[in-house]
């Protein structure tokens, strides 16, 4: 982002306003006192364009000056920030667009964080040195809109010919998930492989670490978050209660870590992750923030000296990113994930991965690269037939787990030719992440549907049974995360259901002001 801060002293800039009402003209003298007496009217239509030049130059000047002073505030800040150049040597790259595309990657450092903090936040072992969270952000070429990608880090991927960071060994392209590719090759192959993946060209570059993103949060005051259940992760130590929370840097981690609160794993993971950033836009956006230039440059210095960030980007595009984002509102943000296809794709001597829903993800990242909107327009009076119709629909069972977030196999336990593929659509139109690939089952005389699941995923296979009244739950430790659904004799239909939080496991775009609180 290159956009320009005019200078104070350049009297070009200020240059007076055209009077609208005679065309300019060399000066005269003074009027005698009698003569302005008796012409009012006219000095009264006279008055008024000198009075817009005046507050039209005015209200230049206090542009340029605040604009200045933004600008003398910022300046300095770009000796703090790590640089890096992801976009060394990078051939074939997709063409520009319109609007600028971040890709911003959360990295799993721990090195500078005090034994305290580690106890605190539960951020013990060592880290992997790979990227832990992988973000598209574009910014609208009008500067009104915000769009941001989460792309699942386990995500299949395939990584071009390059040189192993660690080893100096040469690679040819082959299979990885998506978050390997920065232990492999650092920040250049993590930008050359999502490149291949979106078709969508990176203009800048953006690492934020454990350290850095707290210290940010910790910065800003903190940062406000609802909950609409008790959140709780042993592994993060993250407790919240229903509520409104205001997170410190230490607890937003953790928030934004935890994998094991509701079942959804990564899913939900990456959608607390655009909520929480949904919140810190509206933190940044109503709280003055951007209107302040001290505390503008105290959260922005704390951004920049601790990231990794390539060589153009520095206080000048971070102004003038701020100065974008001045008249944001929460609905100026909108979030998506990537469509799935299968969220449990195998591969040889990778093991399991999450495979794209190609024409899906094709669509979307069309719009990125198209500078469109993702989110579909509001419905506005005309939709009220389509609410009546949704109204005489059966209304759907609260739930634990979102159905979008559990895998299901579906096998024909009976010998009605045809049970299988119908139970599998049917969860399948529910929501539920269906393989699409019923089988039979080995025995053809089943007549109670049974739902077999791994004990570690027990809250999926109940909201599969709430979906299949009557079913029998049975544990098969090692099962893995699908659900195996052995159809009976008694089956009759597939219960609509719904998480209890409406945005959980939500595959679609929401804007920031259905996810902030208040929202």
């Amino acid at each position: 982002m290159t956009t320009a801060v005019p200078a104070p002293a350049a009297p070009a800039e200020v240059s007076p306003v055209p009077q609208p009402h005679r065309p300019t003209r060399p000066a005269r003298p003074p009027q005698p006192q009698r003569a302005r007496r008796s012409g009012g009217r006219d000095r009264r239509r006279g008055d008024r364009p000198r009075w817009g030049v005046r507050i039209a130059a005015g209200l230049s000047l206090v542009v340029l000056v605040s604009g200045a002073v933004g600008h003398a505030v910022m300046t300095g800040l770009d000796t703090g920030i790590e640089r890096v150049d992801p976009f060394k040597d990078m051939k074939n790259r997709p063409q520009a667009g319109h609007g600028v595309n971040f890709l911003l990657v959360g990295t799993d450092g721990r090195e500078k964080i005090t034994p305290e903090e580690k106890r605190e936040y539960r951020l013990g072992g060592a880290p992997c040195h790979c990227t832990d969270t992988i973000m598209l952000v574009h910014i609208s070429a009008d500067k009104e809109r915000a769009s941001v990608v989460s792309l699942p880090r386990d995500s299949y991927a395939e990584v071009p010919a390059h040189r192993d960071l660690v080893t100096g060994k040469d690679h040819g392209a082959h299979p990885v998930r998506l978050n390997a590719a920065y232990a492999e090759g650092g920040p250049g192959l993590t930008v050359r492989t999502v490149e291949n993946m979106t078709r969508v060209k990176i203009d800048h570059y953006l690492e934020v670490d454990f350290t850095s993103f707290m210290k940010t949060v910790d910065a800003m005051g903190g940062v406000e978050i609802c909950t609409v259940k008790t959140m709780r992760d042993p592994n993060t130590g993250l407790d919240l209660l229903p509520g409104t929370h205001r997170l410190s840097g230490g607890q937003a981690l953790q928030y934004v870590r935890s994998r094991h609160v509701d079942g959804a794993s990564d899913l939900g993971r990456m959608q607390r992750q655009q909520r929480f950033l949904a919140a810190l836009i509206k933190e940044a956006t109503s709280g003055g923030m951007l209107l302040n230039p001290v505390k503008f440059k105290q959260v922005s210095s704390t951004l920049l000296g601790s990231v990794r960030a390539d060589r153009d980007f520095g206080s000048e595009q971070m102004l003038a990113l701020g100065q974008a984002m001045r008249d944001f509102t929460p609905s100026s943000s909108e979030f998506a994930s990537v469509p799935v296809g299968d969220a449990s794709y195998k591969v040889k001597g990778i093991g399991s991965t999450v495979k794209w829903d190609e024409p899906k993800a094709a669509k979307l990242f069309e719009s990125l690269r198209s500078d469109r909107p993702l989110a579909p327009a509001r419905p506005g009076r005309a939709a009220n037939a389509t609410a009546t119709a949704a109204a005489a629909r059966p209304v759907p069972v609260p739930v634990d787990v979102a159905p979008q977030a559990i895998r299901v196999q579906v096998e024909n336990g009976t010998r009605i030719d045809g049970l299988g593929g119908r139970v599998d659509e049917a969860l399948r139109t529910t929501g539920f992440d269906t393989t699409r690939a019923p089988g039979n089952g080995a025995g053809r005389d089943v007549k109670r549907t049974v739902i077999s699941y791994d004990p570690r995923w027990d809250r999926s296979a109940r909201t599969v049974s709430t979906a299949l009244p009557g079913s029998e739950l049975r544990a098969v430790t090692g099962q893995g995360r699908t659900v195996l659904v052995i159809a009976g004799a008694d089956y009759k239909k597939v219960v609509p259901v719904r998480p209890e939080d409406p945005y959980q496991g939500e595959v679609g775009v929401v804007t920031g002001d259905q996810v902030v609180c208040g929202g």
